[in-house]
């Protein structure tokens, strides 16, 4: 079988890669073997500002800009809904808190989504003495929904296989690779953290971050937005709510914990004050860069060999943008955003293959 691309694992960013390859008439084959599942439990949320310090989010217009025409035409193709509009109120701790969100409203880049004035209402159950503030044109993408459902197409296409990838089945020639049976011109790996198993990129820093999240019922909490404050309440309708989430730098393994839900339980003490029962817990390993920025790029010595990995906790809203840099780099000599680029790393490297 010859293809243009193979890509190598189906999460967000090997969805929003393949998406190119789709609009630009492109063949590919996917191997995906669900060791990954970030993409797949994530909160989703899409939004401009940091509401930790009240600072815009990097590239964060240009990001909505692809991003959100992208998921609406996904929701097309598929016949699908996975992009939730609604507004995320911050909850204030204390008046310093109102004071820097006065301050951040003087930010030009801020500004357009942050409202002027304070929401003084109360909500029943919600613990918040100082107000919220309001940040606006903020959403979710339901990344379960849309990965599972992107995974049914493509297998319904014959373009993707669930099974593990193996690197020492790769062969490498002068202007392409071979895989087993199948020749490309390109291997793009979007493995997530399993990058770290890769002979050919894990010299990259990657860090691997756990995040676990709780849904609960709660009957008696009636919000219809995302509740920000000392962890996040996201609404999914019928009285469930996923709450988040934890960062854990220690724990490597993708299964749920007793620390991590206890983390979250005395968390949302401090938030909500409605009874409430637990119905799913969740985890998933985040890949995250020292930089804050996604690894793309070719590799220094085989060009046939790309990676597209590290889009960390904002993945729904970079994934679609640094897809269409990899891809215009590739098939038209686009020069890679130079923050994303992995060549910044070049001076780490370690022995490559």
């Amino acid at each position: 079988m010859n293809v243009d691309y193979i890509i190598v694992g189906l999460g967000l960013a090997g969805l929003a890669f393949a998406e190119e390859l789709f609009n630009a008439n492109k063949t590919f084959i996917v191997f995906e073997d669900d060791s990954q599942t970030s993409s797949l439990v994530a909160g989703g949320v899409y939004n401009p500002v940091i509401l930790k310090r009240f600072t815009p989010v990097w590239n964060a217009e240009k990001q909505l800009e692809i991003a959100l025409p992208f998921y609406e035409k996904i929701e097309k193709k598929l016949n699908i809904t996975v992009d939730e509009k609604f507004v995320i109120k911050k909850a204030f701790k204390s008046i310093e808190d109102q004071n820097n969100w006065f301050a951040a409203l003087d930010k030009p880049r801020l500004m357009p989504y942050l409202d002027q004035k304070l929401d003084t209402n109360s909500y029943s159950g919600v613990l918040a003495d100082f107000n919220f503030g309001n940040v606006k044109g903020t959403g979710r993408i339901n990344t379960n929904k849309l990965i599972k459902a992107y995974r049914l197409y493509l297998e319904s296409e014959n373009l993707i296989h669930f099974e593990k990838f193996e690197y020492k089945e790769i062969v490498l020639k002068e202007k392409s690779v071979s895989y087993k049976d199948i020749t490309a011109s390109k291997i793009v790996f979007c493995e997530g953290y399993g990058i770290k198993q890769n002979p050919y990129f894990n010299y990259l820093p990657l860090n691997e971050a756990k995040g676990e999240l709780l849904t609960i019922h709660a009957p008696k909490l009636n919000i219809d937005f995302l509740l920000k404050s000392t962890l996040f309440i996201l609404p999914l309708g019928d009285n469930l709510y996923k709450i988040g989430a934890t960062f854990n730098w220690k724990d490597k393994t993708p299964n749920p914990s007793e620390e991590g839900k206890e983390e979250l339980i005395e968390k949302l003490k401090k938030v909500i004050d409605v009874p409430y029962t637990i119905v799913n817990q969740t985890a998933g390993i985040r890949p995250t860069v020292i930089d804050r920025r996604p690894l793309v790029g070719v590799h220094p010595n085989n060009t046939q060999l790309v990676v597209l990995n590290g889009l960390g906790t904002r993945g729904v809203m970079i994934g679609p943008t640094v897809a269409k840099n990899l891809f215009n780099h590739l098939e038209k000599e686009e020069a890679l955003d130079r923050e994303i680029d992995i060549n910044r790393f070049k001076n780490k490297k370690q022995s490559i293959s």
